[in-house]
């Protein structure tokens, strides 16, 4: 079967569907998609809540909870020990195919009266942690989000076995770190991105297996190193106590300004990761066969896959978060543990296979169009039938799905194959995952059809406005704790109320907590300016996009192509530019120098 381009429904772009591509799709039994890559990627972010968080009640146990489900999605919301309990059956929701509506619609009626949790967390493993969200085996943090294994850390997302930190982005093994996206195995890193093995770092990018640098970048084995430059012991301690012992928020600016340059003027790699074969994408380690595939480990024949930190995966197509020994997966978002032959799926977990557009399906299997359902098999509409009935009702459903499609209010189609549309998320755009990575306007938002939920009416007025401050921690008293501080992003309106002015999901203002005091001070490090929701955009900011663009290797022979940065060696091209392709997340009209892995280890290693 040879490649055949295709127009997405959504976006009307041009797209390949590769016979590779064609064969995966015959595998499991579905239709080639009509919506691109980067449409269907955005479609299941849709549904995923990470930190839009509201103050509830159980609707089983009535006690006070917080939930991503708002009060206004009318959905029933159980607390997580309600939820995982057997005070309940979703068999009692149980309803009859109705040939009259979309399916679509009848699996979204069905969400709308099943119990949901009010988090995704393991309430047992979570001890001092209630505002958090996507985690498990967490003690004494506070606003961290799909992390697990954590100690004692602070406003983050995509964290694993890391304590005493604060203000993280995709970090494993980390300790005393603040500020720091993409590192593992750091201790005492500030500021910085892309390093590993590596403590006492401040301003950098990607070192390896260095100690006490200080704005620094592409550095392999490397001490007392400050702008790049080596210095004494001796040297570099006083530089150091020059630099950053009396550091104001001010400098902060700066230095994070000046390393931002630096980083455009030294070659990168074109994409990020190590011990792999045959793969695209970015952010991928040990890895074989996987194409256009981000943030991802240990995953083999996958492709369009993302945020899949796994034990072990394969044959995956169009698979997001999650991932612990799945196979056979397509259109799938927070599913794992066990799972197999699952197609369009939201939250499926453990020991789960044969299941198709179903929600919060546990330990099941031959589950068609359910929701809540744990430890049951052949049901449809969270009803049991027999095996024979089931695959006769099951054929009858998907040539109703094709003849009789769900069509949303843009006249987008959705037959056997597609993902649920976004419209009928329980969440609005911009409370999503979606929305951090392809961030739209609310104008923007609306033209498409999506749901946009406004800023609830708070009337917060601040104790503190920005500019009021202290610049340096050691003027910072301890009467901070618990006042209401405005965010930098934040407008004060007439009435001294405050008004979001980004669309970063602000929260407008924030508080600092005594533990995140203590920090600060210990690590001499000014006050943010930012709410947590802000600061978190900001990170988002360092990394590149989670999209593909085709490139020739950007070294020239004995300088860069754009005449910025001279090589150190000679490469395996000579004097003439180099002849490699690749496919990298660096857009072509960006800054950096990117180079190909034979040349960029030539020049870093």
């Amino acid at each position: 079967m040879s490649s055949e381009i295709r127009t997405c429904q959504n976006c009307h772009k041009e797209f390949t569907i590769e016979p590779e591509d064609f064969a995966f799709y015959e595998k499991i039994k579905v239709p080639p998609p009509t919506w691109c890559p980067e449409c269907r990627l955005i479609r299941r972010l849709g549904w995923r809540n990470e930190r839009s968080l509201y103050k509830r009640n159980c609707d089983l146990c009535k006690k006070p909870i917080i939930s991503v489900f708002s009060k206004e999605t009318g959905l029933t919301v159980y607390c997580s020990s309600c939820w995982w309990s057997d005070k309940w059956d979703a068999l009692d929701y149980k309803r009859d195919f109705d040939f009259s509506k979309p399916f679509l619609l009848q699996v979204r009626e069905l969400l709308q009266n099943v119990p949901v949790p009010n988090l995704f967390t393991t309430a047992a493993t979570m001890v001092n942690s209630d505002y958090c969200n996507m985690t498990d085996h967490l003690k004494n943090c506070y606003l961290l989000h799909y992390s697990n294994f954590d100690e004692n850390s602070y406003y983050g997302s995509g964290v694993m076995e890391t304590k005493d930190s604060i203000d993280l982005y995709l970090v494993k093994k980390c300790e005393l770190c603040y500020e720091i996206v993409n590192c593992i195995n750091c201790y005492k890193t500030f500021f910085s991105q892309d390093c590993e093995s590596s403590n006492d770092i401040y301003f950098s990018r990607n070192l390896v297996g260095c100690s006490h640098c200080f704005g620094c970048t592409n550095l392999r084995n490397k001490q007392y190193y400050i702008f790049d430059k080596p210095h004494t012991k001796e040297q570099y301690e006083q530089r150091l106590k020059e630099l950053f012992n009396n550091v104001s928020y001010r400098d902060i600016l700066k230095y994070a300004q000046n390393i931002d340059n630096e980083w455009k003027r030294v070659p990168q790699k074109y994409m990020r990761g190590r011990y792999n074969s045959n793969v695209s994408g970015d952010y991928i380690n040990n890895s074989k066969n996987c194409f256009s595939c981000f943030d991802i480990v240990n995953m083999e024949d996958s492709k369009f896959c993302s945020f899949l930190v796994t034990k072990s995966a394969k044959d995956c197509y169009d698979f997001t978060h999650y991932g612990d020994n799945a196979e056979l997966v397509y259109e799938c978002l927070q599913a794992g543990d066990g799972i197999s032959n699952i197609k369009i799926g939201w939250c499926i977990w453990s020991s789960v296979r044969d299941v198709s557009y179903s929600m919060l399906t546990i330990g099941s299997s031959n589950i068609f169009g359910c929701v809540g359902i744990k430890k049951k098999q052949y049901c449809i509409l969270n009803k049991q039938y027999s095996r024979d009935k089931y695959e006769e009702i099951i054929t009858k459903i998907i040539d109703q799905m094709n003849n009789f499609p769900y069509t949303d209010k843009k006249g987008r189609i959705y037959k056997y194959g597609d993902f649920f549309p976004i419209e009928l998320s329980p969440f609005s755009y911009n409370e999503t995952t979606a929305q951090e990575y392809f961030p739209l306007t609310k104008e923007e938002a609306l033209k498409q059809g999506y749901k946009w939920k406004g800023p609830e009416e708070r009337d917060i007025k601040p104790e503190i406005k920005t500019e009021d401050l202290p610049d340096h921690i050691k003027d910072v008293k301890d009467d901070i704790i618990g006042k209401v501080i405005q965010c930098a992003h934040a407008k004060i309106k007439e009435d001294g109320t405050l008004e979001q002015g980004c669309n970063e999901q602000c929260t407008t203002a924030f508080k600092i907590i005594p533990q995140e005091l203590q920090f600060y001070r210990r690590m001499n490090l000014p006050l943010p300016r930012l709410c947590p929701n802000c600061r978190h955009y900001q990170r988002l900011k360092q990394r590149n996009p989670l999209k593909l663009w085709h490139r020739q290797c950007m070294c020239g022979g004995q300088t860069s192509t754009n005449g910025v940065y001279k090589n150190t060696i000679k490469h395996f091209h000579g004097n003439q530019p180099c002849p490699n392709e690749f496919e990298t997340t660096y857009a072509p009209e960006r800054k950096e120098i990117v180079y190909c892995e034979k040349c960029y280890l030539a020049e870093v290693v």
